[in-house]
């Protein structure tokens, strides 16, 4: 994982609707970058699923919720409208992991993304990193809002 204090690194990824979102888009926001391993799993399904019940608290912190996966835009916009995510869910599909090994966040056993998340502050630079040691434990969603109290 990459440190606190660290610029987070800049990336263009596509959503679910194939436009393209950079870092850059969210400069003066607070940013909760949510890698996710799985889609339709159960552990990740139930991490979004609180974001998205929660998005009205974190906005008033002045947070923005991105999401990255290794998984396919399709996939991902299927997902997307099972659930009704509101929020950015970026593919990082091809080239393979590229922007999740630039956040040093790629399980090379599994082929996805560790679950972890970086808080950044407005100007990109990573204050909290929250993670699971395992890819089957959720992070603890109550942090996420602690984090940004302290951005």
């Amino acid at each position: 994982m990459l440190s606190v204090g660290t610029p987070a690194p800049e990336f263009t990824l596509r959503t679910i609707d194939k436009s393209e979102v950079s870092l850059s888009d969210f400069k003066g926001k607070k940013t909760l970058l949510v890698f996710i391993p799985f889609p339709f799993t159960g552990t990740c399904e139930g991490e979004l699923c609180k974001l998205r019940d929660d998005l009205a608290t974190l906005t008033n912190l002045d947070a923005r919720i991105v999401v990255i996966t290794c998984d396919t835009i399709p996939s991902n916009a299927k997902w997307a409208a099972e659930n009704g995510f509101d929020f950015p869910i970026l593919s990082d599909f091809w080239p393979h992991g590229e922007t999740v090994k630039a956040y040093d966040n790629f399980n090379d056993k599994v082929g996805a993304a560790n679950r972890t998340t970086y808080v950044l502050d407005g100007e990109g630079i990573i204050r909290e990193v929250i993670s699971s040691d395992s890819l089957g434990t959720p992070r603890e969603h109550e942090l996420y809002e602690e984090a940004l109290n302290r951005v």
